[in-house]
């Protein structure tokens, strides 16, 4: 039998054997050997050698992962060295802040009007007469890209310079900052860069590249992506663009305001999502200069109030962000320039719980067909919430600025807008073991008019005799008012029942 050749280096001498042995040379790979004998010396000798040859394998396999390791360790270190070294944004000086004047806004508006849609805003019949006020809604989720974002975007690119236009802009940004930014400059053959975090959805960062943009993913949070990109600008002299604090952007959002008075020139308040600022500041330069006297109200998620403690200070402080449906608004420290800008504007700030958000996503969508996100949403919010009790009966604008919610998440704000409302329920009822007793407490619920989305139930964790069970039930209602008659109904009956 002919037996493959090896090199000298990896196996200088072999003798037969009846075993097969597998020896590992120094490239890694295995080469079988068969060999017969009967001298039992030999075949100690063989083996001496062959732990040898896995030794040395094993030796050298250990210095290149040990090399690896520090390649990614040292690579890992220059990038934490590179991320402490801040570089201040120059459009957003704490120390000199801008503020944005009427002026700016009406060049604005001159500027991006064969850009940008002008968005309806229309009465809602139900939700005004639900709630008390004559309620409109500045539909903003209607731009191409599903947001607000798209006016400051539009404006800061046409104020470029010809060398930054043709160097490009970069941004930090997760979402509707990024998709506005990007679609607009694929438009007016600006190339853009954005920084994203790492957490960005994939759908927004496919849509931003399919503009083509330069998505780059970096940081665990968008003040890690942010300093990225003020790296990345300074070494290849991009112009950075903020997102909600940039002179541009600010007058930008403002143009909202002067279609709001176009629109329903007769409001008494307007309600203004607010995040960094960049659109209530806007919005309230254009509105107070125009008509004085209207109310303007900034509505906040209350996880994350950053604009309603900075308005109170005076100056810009940085707050804790806590998880929200309305993401967009979760920004722990808001704009200087904004915060300039608004200052002596605002009438007052509202900040709204989770559940109101969900339920007025749920509303707007049963009774507006409009799906907006989180931040869209939180205006009504306050409405229904009833944190505005002096609005009523007045005519109110509410500005649903962005339709970006993910399905999963808007399938989730549904569900708990649903539990708010009183219309889904769980209920958890102790019965009897015997057969047939789960049964009747499925019949008793379906004749006090209850449908059952979910049962199961439970025997080891209850503290009643062995022969009970306890049974918990997912059921869809009308309202709160059917969940007391459903109470009353089944309390008739067993003595052991919890709704929820």
């Amino acid at each position: 039998m002919t037996l493959p050749s090896i090199d000298k280096e990896t196996y200088s001498s072999f003798t037969l054997h009846s075993a097969v042995v597998m020896v590992k040379g120094k490239n890694g790979n295995g080469i079988e050997r068969k060999r017969t004998t009967s001298d039992a010396r030999d075949g100690v000798e063989y083996n001496r050698k062959v732990r040898k040859l896995q030794d040395e394998a094993a030796e050298i396999e250990k210095k290149a992962e040990e090399d690896e390791t520090k390649k990614i360790e040292e690579k890992k270190d220059g990038e934490e060295d590179f991320a402490d070294e801040f570089i201040p944004d120059p459009d957003c000086n704490p120390d000199i802040p801008r503020q944005v004047t009427f002026s700016d806004i009406s060049a604005a508006a001159f500027n991006i009007k064969k850009g940008i849609s002008k968005t309806p805003c229309t009465k809602s019949l139900q939700l005004s007469n639900k709630y008390g006020v004559e309620l409109y809604f500045k539909k903003e989720y209607m731009q191409v890209t599903g947001s607000f974002k798209e006016r400051g975007a539009r404006f800061a690119l046409s104020r470029l310079t010809a060398e930054e236009k043709k160097n490009g802009v970069i941004a930090a940004s997760a979402g509707n900052h990024a998709l506005a930014l990007c679609y607009h400059g694929n438009l007016m053959g600006v190339a853009v860069t954005v920084v994203m975090p790492v957490f960005a959805p994939l759908m927004k960062i496919t849509m931003c590249r399919s503009y083509g943009a330069t998505v780059l993913l970096k940081g665990n949070n968008i003040g890690k992506a942010k300093d990225y990109a003020m790296h990345i600008s300074r070494e290849k002299k991009l112009k950075y663009i903020n997102g909600y604090d940039a002179p541009d952007i600010l007058a930008g959002q403002g143009t909202i305001g002067l279609e709001i008075l176009e629109q329903v020139s007769d409001a008494d308040a307007v309600l203004v999502p607010v995040g960094g600022g960049g659109m209530i500041a806007g919005v309230a330069v254009a509105l107070k200069t125009l008509k004085p006297g209207i109310l303007v109200y900034g509505i906040e998620a209350e996880t994350c109030p950053s604009f309603t403690r900075a308005y109170e200070a005076g100056h810009v402080i940085t707050e804790m962000a806590g998880s929200t449906l309305a993401d967009g608004l979760a920004v722990p420290t808001v704009g200087c320039n904004s915060l300039a800008t608004a200052r002596g504007l605002i009438d007052k700030m509202i900040t709204v719980c989770e559940e109101s958000i969900a339920l007025s996503i749920l509303r707007l969508l049963e009774l507006e067909k409009a799906v907006v996100e989180g931040a869209g949403g939180v205006c009504l919010a306050a409405i229904l919430s009833d944190k505005v009790p002096e609005l009523r009966g007045k005519k109110v604008v509410a500005i649903l600025s962005g339709g970006n919610i993910d399905t999963t998440v808007l399938g989730r704000a549904i569900e708990r807008g649903l539990a708010v409302d009183g219309r889904l329920i769980r209920i958890e009822v102790v019965v009897s073991d015997r057969p047939g007793g789960i049964a009747e407490l499925s019949t008793r619920i379906a004749q006090a008019g209850g449908s059952i989305k979910d049962i199961f139930h439970e025997r080891a964790w209850i503290s009643t005799d062995v022969f009970s069970v306890r049974v918990k039930v997912v059921a869809e209602t009308r309202d709160k008012e059917h969940v007391l008659e459903l109470e009353k109904t089944l309390k008739e009956r067993y003595t052991d029942v919890r709704i929820s």
